[in-house]
This record gives structure tokens, sequence and C-alpha cells, in this order.
């Protein structure tokens, strides 16, 4: 009876946090959407949206140190409690940065945005998206290949945010007059950019969930290509 409630906590746990990774999922398309469309309500409501992210990190933390207090969890179960607190953390700051996109809507008002400053943000917020939704498949499944092929996809969003630095650079430079906007777009860029870059920080924890190993960069990298 025991295992069976301890097992009916922890899979309570995994839900949460697929809840919350679906609905950052959601809003990282809708920010940038309403980025380019000019929508400041969907902005604005976005922005608001952060307190329940903020919140759910705070209710998963308490539920995962409840299951370890009352259950006392060993291996591969600790080493999922630990995870989903890192996962959930992560996941929270992903929104911070959607939150970031919306405040930036806000800060640009009713002004048009600039095609080609713009024209990647959507691309870079579906590849963040899409590396996002395989890594709470991989934390699923505790799957450590898919884990780390969606680490790998990290590449494709930072050379999109190259593309919109560049851009911005060049704008920049033609309309000195418009250098305030051209930089906050840069900013929604790289609030992508980084989202992407949390996305992989999941990716190595699912990996530890997954092997009962922690490694980054070249080390986890050398790992894989044994």
């Amino acid at each position: 009876m025991l295992r069976e409630t301890f097992a009916k906590e922890l899979r309570h746990l995994q839900d949460e946090i697929l809840r919350m990774g679906s609905e950052v999922e959601e809003n990282l398309l809708k920010a940038v959407e309403a980025l380019t469309r000019r929508d400041l309500n969907a902005s604005e409501r976005l922005v608001q949206a952060d307190k329940w992210f903020n919140q759910r990190r705070i209710d998963i933390g308490h539920e995962a140190f409840g299951i370890i207090a009352t259950q006392q969890p060993i291996a591969g179960d600790l080493r999922l409690i630990a995870a989903t607190l890192e996962i959930a953390g992560e996941l929270e700051r992903i929104h911070d940065y959607v939150k970031g996109i919306g405040n930036i809507s806000l800060m640009i008002g009713e002004t048009a945005v600039p095609i080609e400053l713009a024209q990647h943000l959507p691309q870079m917020a579906e590849k963040a998206r899409t590396m996002l939704h395989r890594s709470l498949d991989a934390y699923t499944e505790r799957n450590a290949n898919l884990a780390y092929e969606t680490i790998l996809s990290d590449d494709a969003v930072d050379k999109l945010y190259n593309k919109t630095y560049r851009a911005v650079v060049g704008y920049m430079a033609d309309n000195p007059e418009s250098f305030e906007l051209a930089q906050r777009l840069e900013w929604a860029g790289h609030n992508l950019e980084r989202a992407a870059d949390r996305v992989t920080n999941m990716c190595e924890w699912i990996i530890y969930l997954a092997t009962g190993e922690y490694k980054q960069g070249k080390e986890l990298l050398r790992s894989f290509q044994k």
C-alpha cells in the first residue's frame, strides 16, 4: 500500500511537469505571434500569466520535498525527484523569457514592427517549442538519446538568432532614428535563443535521470559519440 501511494505521488509530480511544460510550449508561440501582430492585449495576458508559472514551480517544489520527507525515496526515484525539481525551475525560467517578449511588445506599443527584423522570430519560437516538446517526451520515456538529439537542435536556433542580430545591426545603420525599436526586437530574439538554451539544461537533467550520470558540454558530447 505504501509503495502504491508512493508511485501515485510520483506520477502526479510528473504530470504536473508535463502540464506546466505544455503551457510554456503554447505561450512561446503566443508571445511571438502577439509581438509580430502587435496584439498588445495578448502580450499583457502573457505577462500576467507568468505569476501562475512562478507559483507552479513553488508548488512542485513543495510536493517534491513532501515526497522526500514522507516516502524516503532511493536510487532512481530520488533521481527522478531531483531532475523534476531542476526541470520545473528551467520551465519557470523559460516562461520568464515569454514574459520578457510580452514586455518588449508592450514597450514597442502601437509602432509597426519592420518585417526584416522580425522575420526569423516565428521560426525561432517554433524550433524552441519543438525542442521543449521533445524534451518532455524524453522526460516521460527516460530517453537519453532523444534528450541528446534535442540538445543538438539548439544549433538551428542559434543560427536564426545570428541572422536576426545581423539584420538588426544593418537596420540600425540605415535607420539610426529607429535604434531603440531595433534593439528591442533583438532582445526578443535573444530571449528565444536563451529559451532554447534552457531546454538544453533540461535535457542534461533528463540524461542524468536516464543514466545516473550528469554531464555537460564536451563531456556530454564525448559520452554520446563513443
